[in-house]
């Protein structure tokens, strides 16, 4: 049986962002799941390219978190992250969950 939910990404950047209060903030408002991504490579909001390297010792490599629930929580969830994440790097579509 299909569901109607509401994807959500959340774009982030290692060492800016605060991406553990954020986790901790997932779990403690019950997200159904959710799933963090590190990318290799990413241009981000200022424009400059953010990439992994053998010789860098830290990186500013582009992180993503992904979510899905029902419409109503994915967007109540996203308000109660208002303090931690920028609402423009905050994406949301519609999609199917199951068959």
């Amino acid at each position: 049986m299909s569901q109607a939910v509401t994807m959500a990404r959340i774009y982030l950047i290692e060492g800016r962002d605060d991406i553990n209060k954020i986790i901790t903030r997932l779990v403690e408002l019950n997200a159904s799941g959710f799933t963090v991504f590190k990318g290799v490579a990413g241009l981000g909001s200022d424009h400059r390219l953010h990439k992994a390297s053998l010789l860098a010792l830290s990186s500013e490599l582009p992180i993503i978190i992904e979510f899905f629930d029902k419409p109503e929580r994915v967007t109540e969830i996203i308000e109660q992250l208002g303090d931690l994440v920028k609402p423009e790097l905050v994406i949301s579509w519609s999609a199917q969950s199951g068959i």
